[in-house]
């Protein structure tokens, strides 16, 4: 079979699959994204489901998602009790004997509930919990849907989801998870990039009951406009948190030294990392090849880049699986 229509068959597939399954502007993220990063994500269907054990990378989402073992479904769900507005989800449940399981809601970046955002909550249930991803651009949208937005539309869109509107939208999926008869009253929350910063602020926030943490990666803590977090914002954060960057994102490594000592001085308990050579996205990107823009169409590859990307995410993946099971219990 030629490569081509390994391709086509990849893409066939997992349109079915997809089918079957049924504050603020935007922050300042944008600014510490390279035009690597803000490139709308062009998924390629590809043979590969990417590292075992890992999220999928950008790439190898789609051959993940058609190839789980794992029951998942697109739900809607209430903004709030009694709202006739609804956003859209999609849960994963694992395979597990445990009676009871805990919950991670797992937040996307400015790029929208994208393939590889449901792959991240595939992986995420692989690794024994019940992961539900929130579509928390759903009522600027116009209503909830199982159609995958346009990178760059949802970015364009992206602004009119308020810190309100996200904590709103998080409260709502994890309270529906943890509803679910196999789930356990507990829930912690990841993201990446928009949501990264997301959590943070859901943290802030103070969360529904069963709040147990939150993980942001390469998401800003949000500032004063002197950039320092502010006092009263720590004072309310009362889970464990942590933050997981990549180094070549220099304004979030800039920032992390004081964001550090803020936290420590507050008595949080927190944790930060910064790794050397991997971009803001790396858990997106690993070692796919960077995508085109109209300014370059055909980008040479990074292998040190590449490698880096990975290298950061075999340590941030399991690091990140340690804190939820650590919280969760």
């Amino acid at each position: 079979m030629s490569f081509l229509r390994i391709l086509a068959v990849a893409c066939a597939v997992t349109a079915a699959g997809i089918a079957w399954h049924r504050q603020t502007p935007v922050d300042d993220h944008m600014a510490h994204m390279s035009a690597h990063d803000l490139a709308a994500p062009l998924v390629i269907a590809s043979v590969s489901q990417g590292i075992a054990g890992l999220p999928p990378s950008n790439n190898s989402a789609p051959a993940r998602l058609a190839a789980s073992p794992r029951h998942a479904e697109w739900v809607k769900i209430a903004w709030e009790p009694g709202s006739k507005d609804s956003l859209m989800a999609w849960i994963v449940y694992p395979k597990t004997s445990n009676p009871k399981t805990p919950v991670v809601v797992v937040v996307h970046e400015v790029f929208g509930l994208s393939t590889w955002v449901r792959g991240v909550a595939d992986q995420v249930a692989a690794d024994g919990f019940i992961a539900i991803a929130p579509d928390l651009v759903s009522r600027v949208r116009g209503g909830p849907s199982t159609v995958e937005l346009p990178g760059d539309t949802a970015r364009a869109i992206i602004s009119g989801v308020n810190t309100t509107e996200r904590n709103k939208g998080i409260t709502a999926a994890a309270r529906y998870a943890m509803s679910q008869p196999s789930a356990a009253p507990k829930y912690a929350v990841i993201g990446f990039c928009w949501g990264g910063q997301t959590v943070f602020a859901h943290a802030v926030n103070g969360g529904a009951p069963g709040f147990s943490g939150g993980v942001a990666f390469y998401g800003n803590f949000p500032y004063n406009t002197e950039g320092a977090p502010t006092t009263d914002s720590l004072a309310k954060i009362k889970v464990p948190v942590m933050l997981l960057s990549g180094a070549k994102d220099a304004r979030i490594g800039a920032s992390m030294p004081g964001l550090e000592a803020a936290m420590k001085a507050a008595g949080k308990n927190y944790f930060g990392k910064n790794y050397e050579g991997a971009i803001h996205g790396f858990a997106r990107a690993q070692d796919d090849p960077r995508a085109p823009t109209p300014q370059t169409p055909n980008p040479p590859r990074d292998e040190a880049e590449e490698k880096a990307n990975v290298a950061a995410l075999k340590d941030a993946w399991p690091r990140t699986l340690e804190f939820l099971r650590t919280h969760l219990k």
